[in-house]
Order: structure tokens, then sequence, then C-alpha cells
């Protein structure tokens, strides 16, 4: 399917200043273009972050400012429609899956993957991906592309959380947030590498992780995390996944782990390791990642079912302000989705 250059508007969820959630709205805006290097994307889905929040709310413009009008959204699944000169690594028609970051944060982009991985935002009909970056990949006819859209920053920082690990099998590992969207591809890939998973979680929540494949669960509201792990394990886990906290309250965490554990960081902020009076421990953030091959490993084991789908609410494009405003005031298990197109 080519793309029509008739349909110059498009759709799109925009911010135009810093802010909250209620800085954005759907308007009608140009169609992007693809430039020497680039691909359009009609869009299907794409998934919701927390980092999407940070960005807007500005908490990171000294290291990725934006520029405004700002589309957010990164992570997605779409149909491949135009292709800017030199592309050939796609097609027109190819479904694809992936992660961008906004094109003002380059910098960061180039953590995240090399060549970075750019694009003028996700929650819109319409987007322009770079072509030639391994957070991009096809997506496979038996991966719907709404599950799909779920992967990318949570699958990819599961896989650096389990990279960063050296996990031998039977370590017992405390995961904090698990219930949360990137805790839905870290609990089952640390299960599939047969590590005791004990994980934080409300009550309502504990099916849930279970089937994510946690042995253990700890209600972190009505117990206090650490004297609860050590009522279980006096000697200590061997491992502190955070998915959740901020980077001071690790500190005390920290006295749940055995000597010479780690403590694995995928939070933000991040916390000093300075902090942390004790040399036995290994103290790591870890952050998302693409390497090539990545995103086809992730495809493979959200089909085969060791990566289930995490969709606990749906939106429609419209409704992408309310969607950024549950995610940032609401408690949410799992991913919320933003269906996108006409």
């Amino acid at each position: 399917m080519q793309h029509d250059r008739m349909v110059n508007l498009m759709r799109a969820a925009v911010a135009r200043e810093y802010g909250s959630p209620s800085v954005l709205s759907v308007e009608d805006v140009p169609v992007p273009v693809p430039e020497a290097g680039q691909m359009l994307v009609r869009v299907r889905a794409a998934a919701l972050n927390p980092a999407d929040l940070r960005s807007l709310s500005g908490v990171m413009k000294e290291l990725a400012p934006l520029t405004f009008p700002h589309v957010p959204g990164s992570d997605f699944a779409g149909t491949v429609v135009e292709l800017g000169a030199g592309v050939t690594r796609f097609a027109v028609g190819d479904e694809v899956f992936g992660v961008g970051l906004p094109r003002a944060t380059e910098a960061m982009a180039a953590m995240l993957s090399t060549p970075p991985s750019l694009t003028t935002g996700a929650m819109a009909e319409y987007a322009v991906f770079e072509a030639d970056t391994p957070a991009l990949a096809l997506r496979p006819s038996g991966l719907a592309p709404e599950h799909a859209a779920t992967l990318p920053i949570p699958g990819l920082t599961a896989l650096a959380v389990v990279r960063a690990g050296g996990f031998s099998p039977g370590e017992r590992v405390l995961v904090i947030g698990a219930a949360g969207g990137v805790g839905g591809t870290t609990v089952p890939l640390l299960a599939a590498a047969r590590l005791h998973v004990i994980a934080t979680a409300l009550p309502e929540d504990e099916d849930y992780v279970r089937r994510l494949g946690a042995a253990e669960v700890i209600d972190y509201r009505a117990l206090d995390t650490v004297a609860e792990s050590l009522r279980r394990y006096p000697d200590g886990v061997d491992a502190v996944v955070n998915l959740a906290l901020p980077g001071a309250a690790l500190v005390s965490v920290s006295e749940a782990i055995r000597p010479e554990g780690r403590l694995l960081n995928a939070a933000f902020p991040s916390p000093d390791p300075s902090d942390f009076d004790r040399a036995d421990l290994t103290v790591q953030t870890v952050l998302s990642h693409a390497r090539p091959g990545d995103l086809d490993q992730l495809a493979a084991q959200a089909m085969t079912g060791i990566l289930p789908s995490t969709i606990s609410r749906w939106f429609s494009l419209e409704q992408t302000p309310q969607a950024y405003t549950e995610l940032a005031d609401a408690h949410v298990r799992g991913k919320l989705l933003v269906t996108a197109g006409r």
C-alpha cells in the first residue's frame, strides 16, 4: 500500500508546552514527511510509558529538551506506508514494531540504540521513524500489533536486567513493582531463567503477578517489604530488581540483600552507589538498550507465551490525554494501550 499524499493532515496527541497530561490535546496536524534514511508508518497501536510523562513534565529538559509542538509516544506497531531516500531495510507494506524517542532527545536516544532511534511521536495516526536501527523490527504475522506495541521498552529493559544480573538458576530475586509495565516482561524472563521470584504487589494484583511467574508475593502496603523478606529469608535474597521506587528509597531496601548480593535498578531517579554503606553490594542502574535481534527475540517469546499480553486498558487516539492522566494518577496494572489510525 502506497501512502496517499492527498491525506496531508492527521489526528495526533499534541503538547505545546511542558506540563501534566492536561496540556495534551488531540488535533489535526500535518502528516510528517520521511527524509533520507527514514520511513513513514501508519500507527496501529501505541503503548504508554512513564518516560513519556517524564519528558512531558520538563524534569528531563536539561538533558533532553523537547521541541514544541510535541507528540508523545515511543512504543508502537504499524505499517510502513512511505520510504525516504536510501531505505532498503524495509518496504512499503511491511508490518513493523519498535521504539523511537523524540527527535529533540538524540543524545538520550543514543543510549537506547546505535544508530539512535528517533520519531515524530507515536501517539498519532502516522509517525516517521529512522529505518536503520535495531530498535525497530518486522512484526511477525503471529504477533498481534497491540501485543507487539507493549514489548519494546519493557522488554528491552527486562533483557538488560537479565544480562546485567549474572543470575544462576535457583537464586532468589525480589522484584519491586512487579505489577507495572516493565514488570510484565521482567518477571516472566526471570522466571524463564529458573529464578525464584518474590514480587511486591497489591492483593488485587497477586494472581496477575503469579501468572507472570512470581513464586511469592509481598503486599507492600500491608507489610514492610524488607522486614517481610528477611522474615522469609533471614540470610537475605540474592538480588533486588527495582522497577518502581526512587533511588533514595533503595538504601533501606538493600538491607534485604545477602552479603555479596546485587541491586539492579531500572527506575527513575537512579540511586547514587556512594549512598550505600556496603562495600560488598553491587549497585547498578540498568537502561533499555536494543541490540540487533533483541526485538525479534521478544517477539518470539511473546508468540510462545513466555511474554503474555499485559494490556489492562485500551483507549482510542482521541482518548490519549485521558490515558496519560490515568497513567499519572491511578494504580496501573500492566500496560495502557492507544489504538490509532482512521
